[in-house]
C-alpha cells in the first residue's frame, strides 16, 4: 500500500493535531509531523494543507519577526480548528477501529 495515498487522507488531522499544543510556522510544522513519524509527508503537502485549513477559517495566523532572516508566518488552531480537530478525530478512531476489527477477524493483524 502506497503511504502517500494514505497521507492525503488523514493530512488535515496530522496538522490539526500538531497545532492542539503549540503554534507552528510552515517548517517547524513539517518537521513534528516527521519526527512523529509521517517521515514521507512532503513540504509542498504540508504548505497547501496549511493554506486550504486557513482558508477554511481553521486557523489563523500572526507573523513573527526573525532576527536570522525572514519573519515567520505562524500557524494557530482557533475554535473552529479545535472543534474540526475533535471531530475528526472521533471519525479517524471509528475508522481506525473498524479497519483493526477487519484485519484482526481475517488473521491480518500485525
Amino acid at each position: 500500500m502506497d503511504t502517500t495515498q494514505l497521507l492525503k487522507g488523514v493530512l488535515d488531522l496530522a496538522v490539526l493535531a500538531v497545532l492542539r499544543e503549540e503554534d507552528g510556522y510552515g517548517y517547524d510544522i513539517l518537521r513534528r509531523l516527521r519526527e512523529a513519524g509521517l517521515e514521507e509527508v512532503g513540504d509542498a503537502s504540508v504548505y497547501g494543507t496549511l493554506r486550504r485549513l486557513f482558508a477554511a477559517g481553521l486557523l489563523t495566523t500572526y507573523v513573527v519577526p526573525s532576527e536570522s532572516g525572514p519573519h515567520r508566518k505562524y500557524y494557530a488552531l482557533n475554535a473552529a480548528g479545535r472543534d474540526q480537530l475533535t471531530r475528526s478525530g472521533k471519525l479517524w478512531r471509528s475508522f481506525a477501529t473498524t479497519m483493526d476489527s477487519l484485519l484482526d477477524d481475517r488473521g491480518l493483524a500485525a
